[in-house]
């Protein structure tokens, strides 16, 4: 179990997810199992990973449960046709995280894990527009920072600018 001070991604997730979806609730968690599931176990809700499966090419996985909401933290930017599977999602509540496209870096990508790459970073309209013509209404948004500790240009550009979009949306 997850048993160190969460991080402040994972404070700032949690707080969102109880504000908008409220526990006990049961979540189909797009990504594999990891410590932020665990940590929605330990307030309250009942929570469903998926294996791992390729979104583009899988989409209908997300039908596989019956759930009250699906979640989606830092999945949508490493597939390459994200509507699909937001288009095929059944619940009627989404919360999801993107990183948002920064001036100042390129696109994240992995040389050694080809899952961890990044197709999409986007701009905060480019996902409102996403959501909204896969058949999502958006109720509410947020922008956090991501400060690093490093010394330099970047870091302290990523100290004042934000680089996470929490988006909390619901079925038309």
């Amino acid at each position: 179990m997850y048993k160190k001070t969460p991080h402040r991604r994972y404070s700032l997730t949690l707080a969102f997810l109880k504000k908008n979806v409220p526990s006990p609730a049961t979540i189909l968690d797009l990504g594999v199992r990891n410590p932020f599931s665990e940590i929605m176990e330990e307030n309250g809700y009942t929570v469903i990973n998926t294996k791992g499966e390729d979104l583009d090419l899988l989409p209908e996985i997300v039908k596989k449960h019956k759930v009250d909401a699906v979640t989606a933290f830092e999945i949508f930017e490493h597939l390459i046709a994200p509507f699909n599977v937001l288009r095929t999602i059944e619940a009627t509540k989404i919360i999801a995280t993107v990183p948002l496209k920064l001036w100042f870096a390129k696109a994240y990508r992995s040389k050694t894990d080809l899952w961890d790459r990044h197709y999409h970073e986007f701009e905060d309209w480019q996902f409102d527009w996403l959501l909204e013509k896969s058949g999502w209404g958006i109720k509410e948004t947020q922008k956090w920072t991501s400060p690093t500790n490093k010394i330099g240009f970047r870091p302290i550009l990523r100290k004042y600018t934000p680089r996470y979009y929490f988006v909390y949306a619901e079925r038309k």
